[in-house]
């Protein structure tokens, strides 16, 4: 390999290791084997397992074919247009430049990054491919950067991601659209299906599906933006499709975004090849997925307590309670305690008493640790955590007034924290979108506190109100804080969570998800005394259960749960032992979906020989139910039950993929290892 320069450099407050001289071979080497390269005017990248080629055309780039080089399936569009637009403004190029670079940060995975600038008469873009070893997907972040400060308006469905002229008329796709703002939405996933046909259908969602009749060919494709009802200047749909092909639209910006000569990220895109089948579509999306953040045990693996679930806001924290949720944290086995609201001197409009009236705008001094709470400072606590294996973590809310434009001094807060006291994991609330200039800042805001921290901050995403970031943007920061139910008020249910998990873990890795559960003992009397669904009538360990792939939240006060709660400890103990490897798989959901009374649950696939089963009985009168696993039809497996209720057993799996599972009594669960017999 040749001796290449290595060279430091930050983009977006970001560090990365650049290697500007490597040469297509060392390129490809040191990526594991990513590679791009412009001869006789076609510029391919690709990797082993994904080639996209296109017409240079100056830069204004032509999409002529993807390859899914591991089945040799090869979409050759129908014709070459370019597949970026800004409507008129995209007219006439000017001039076109690239360059490449391997990227090694704090947060992704070691990647080849391939940046197209393309100038036109009135403004330039340009385009960052991202490739990944080994992952049939290809990432692309876009720019905008205007000459002038005159540059004419653009109608929102003119911005156009990518125009794909694909092959042939027999086109079946799919749309997957999100939602958060999950205090007032219990159902976070919704899917629509259409052929293609003529011109003009529109379809919603993030993800989109594309399958060709009589073709074992299949692309997608992943919009890297917030929910669609909550993006910027949203032309209505996030594709539309005809028998010709399809465009993704909507950049999410418009002309007055732009100050004259700076580069502004817009909205991004991700596409990618498989066979047509369900299972190769949601292994090669999640193979891209896993890329964006790198899961490192010991940085990003918890079960989290926040006090907050119990409803007593600010009554009782201090000192003291926090030690106290200490020891219960290690009692219960729980990794990480995190204090919500109200630990700092600035009172919010949440605390319970009357004089907190701080949200949107805060000063330095409101975030130092409450003076009468907290009389001798965080040390004394975070001491005591440390002596007792538990991390400590915060609430913070970045000031939203001018669009962040106090970003540079939170992060700074945020960063000084970490420094002082190793606290290094905050919940983010109050987060509000409304315009670009917000979220060009809140990402600086991020920005400066992982290249501050060197990547070691996590970033707990609150998803639950306002026009925030969704579930495909700005995931490079840490986990999202899904949702807040309570039983104060009748609205948290056991089997709710379990579906809100269950149909987002086709779409979204679980192991990004922080899903709640909660004392159940509390506020029985809310709810009908003949619910079998009521939380209180549910046993402990099946509440923790529902947790188990995504990321555990203990949302209550540890010191005030009864003593037989304490019982799950063991349960506790066996998963953590299990749920870094848990989350390294392809985790997917199985069975019904959960209403209360199905049989239901999740299988992490880890290889073709071993992965994790999660199984749920829910509240129904039949002991044994049939559900359909991934990958092992007619195989023979080994199933080592890990906790809960049911046995170890070993079975052939039905040719349609069917299993029998056991399990004692309405409301139990198992979670099991299995390994696939010779």
């Amino acid at each position: 390999m040749p001796r290449c320069k290595i060279v430091l450099f930050v983009l977006a407050g970001l560090m990365f290791v650049v290697s500007p001289a490597l040469t297509s071979a060392a390129c490809a080497a040191s990526t594991g084997g990513c590679y791009a390269s412009l001869e006789n005017n076609v510029l391919t990248i690709g990797n082993n397992r994904i080639r996209r080629s296109f017409e240079w055309n100056n830069g204004d780039l032509k999409a002529i074919s993807i390859v899914n080089v591991q089945t040799g399936n090869k979409l050759v569009m129908q014709d070459r247009r370019p597949d970026i637009s800004l409507g008129k403004l995209t007219e006439k190029v000017r001039s076109g430049q690239w360059s490449k670079k391997v990227v090694q940060d704090a947060v992704t995975n070691p990647h080849l990054q391939i940046e197209i600038t393309t100038s036109y008469d009135r403004i330039d873009m340009r385009r960052v491919f991202r490739i990944y070893p080994k992952c049939t997907v290809i990432g692309c972040d876009y720019y905008l950067r205007a000459h002038d400060a005159d540059t004419p308006e653009f109608e929102p469905a003119e911005t156009v991601l990518q125009l794909l002229r694909l092959p042939g008329a027999h086109w079946y796709y799919r749309a997957v659209e999100f939602f958060d703002r999950t205090d007032r939405v219990n159902t976070l996933v919704r899917q629509t299906s259409t052929l293609a046909y003529l011109s003009g259908a529109e379809l919603r969602g993030n993800i989109l599906f594309g399958q060709n009749a009589g073709e074992d060919t299949a692309i997608f494709m992943v919009k890297e933006a917030p929910c669609s009802f909550a993006q910027l200047h949203y032309p209505g749909c996030d594709y539309t499709l005809s028998t010709w092909g399809v465009r993704a639209v909507g950049m999410g910006v418009r002309a007055a975004d732009l100050p004259a000569g700076e580069w502004v990220r817009t909205y991004g895109l991700a596409t990618g090849v498989c066979p047509k089948s369900e299972i190769s579509f949601l292994k090669t999306l999640r193979s891209y997925q896993k890329q964006l953040r790198r899961n490192i045990p010991e940085r990003d693996e918890m079960i989290m307590m926040n006090t907050w679930g119990d409803r007593n806001k600010d009554a009782r924290v201090g000192a003291e309670f926090v030690n106290k949720e200490v020891d219960a944290c290690v009692r219960l086995g729980v990794s990480h305690l995190q204090i919500d609201d109200v630990w700092q001197q600035g009172l919010s409009m949440n605390s319970s008493q009357g004089s907190g009236k701080l949200w949107d705008l805060w000063e330095e001094k409101n975030w130092q640790p409450h003076a009468e709470r907290f009389p001798d400072g965080f040390a004394p606590v975070v001491k005591y955590a440390k002596e007792q294996g538990v991390d400590l973590g915060l609430w913070f809310h970045p000031s939203n007034a001018n669009d962040y434009a106090h970003w540079e001094r939170d992060a700074r807060i945020v960063t000084n924290l970490y420094r002082n006291f190793g606290i290094r994991y905050f919940k983010i609330d109050g987060v509000k979108l409304p315009n670009k200039q917000s979220e060009i800042n809140l990402r600086r805001f991020f920005d400066r506190i992982v290249l501050d921290s060197n990547g070691q901050v996590v970033i707990n995403l609150d998803a639950t109100a306002d026009n925030r970031t969704g579930y495909h943007y700005f995931y490079e920061y840490g986990n999202i804080f899904l949702e807040n139910r309570y039983t104060d008020f009748g609205r948290y249910y056991p089997y709710w969570t379990l579906r809100n998990l269950w149909m987002l873990s086709r779409y979204v890795p679980a192991e990004k998800l922080q899903i709640e559960f909660l004392n159940k003992w509390r506020n029985a009397h809310k709810y009908e005394k003949d619910d079998p669904l009521a939380p209180a009538g549910v046993p402990f360990g099946y509440v923790f259960a529902v947790t188990m792939m995504a990321q555990p939240l203990a949302w209550f006060e540890g010191s005030g749960l009864p003593e037989e709660a304490f019982a799950i400890a063991q349960v506790i103990k066996v998963y953590r032992q299990h749920q870094s490897h848990i989350h390294q798989g392809t985790i997917l959901p199985i069975g019904a979906e959960p209403d209360g009374t199905s049989w239901t649950g999740f299988q992490s696939l880890l290889s073709e020989k071993e992965g994790y089963l999660l199984v749920f009985r829910e509240y129904n009168q039949t002991n044994q139910g049939k559900i359909a696993l991934y990958d092992l039809a007619g195989k023979y497996i080994q199933c080592q039950h890990l906790c809960g209720q049911g046995k170890d057993f070993s079975i052939k799996v039905e040719r349609d993929g069917q299993v029998t599972f056991s399990l004692p009594a309405a409301h139990s669960f198992g979670l099991y290892r299995y390994l696939v017999k010779e």
